[in-house]
This record gives C-alpha cells, structure tokens and sequence, in this order.
C-alpha cells in the first residue's frame, strides 16, 4: 500500500520556494478503499532466521506502476511525471 500511495497519489508541493503541502489536509495518503486487492503468500522456512519485510519493498513499485500500464497499453511512453 506504502509503495502504490508513493506511486500514485503522494505529492509534496511548492510554490514560490514555499512549501505548499505542510500537512496531511492536502497530501492524499492511500486508503484501502482505492486499493486493488493483494495477495498476500507467506511461505515458511524453517532453515532461515525471521527476516524482516520493512520498507524496502517499496522501492521497486514506481517503476513497477508504468511498467504493468505500458504492458496493457502499449502507449509507448518511456517518462514518468
């Protein structure tokens, strides 16, 4: 969800070399009502330590986002706003 919101609707503005975004009222943080459902799959393995997810995963989604629209479309576009 962190990495779609980053992707999708997160937003810091300026304006004037002021800040324009200064609290949660105008940045648009995700809800999980505009989520697509996710599989989530978890899949034990007794010969490793636990292991945390974090953020990390998140990185990839930007470009992950274009990547799956190009793959339906075939738009051609090679830039992301």
């Amino acid at each position: 969800m962190m990495g779609l919101g980053y992707a999708l609707s997160e937003d810091i503005s300026f304006k004037g070399g002021q800040l324009f975004t200064t609290n949660f009222h105008n940045y648009r943080v995700p809800r999980f009502s505009w989520l697509p459902e996710i599989n989530v799959f978890l899949i034990k393995n007794d010969e490793l330590a636990p292991q945390g997810g974090g953020e990390p995963p998140i990185v990839p989604v930007g470009g992950a986002m274009p990547m799956r629209y190009l793959m339906q479309s075939a738009s051609g576009f090679s830039k992301c706003p």
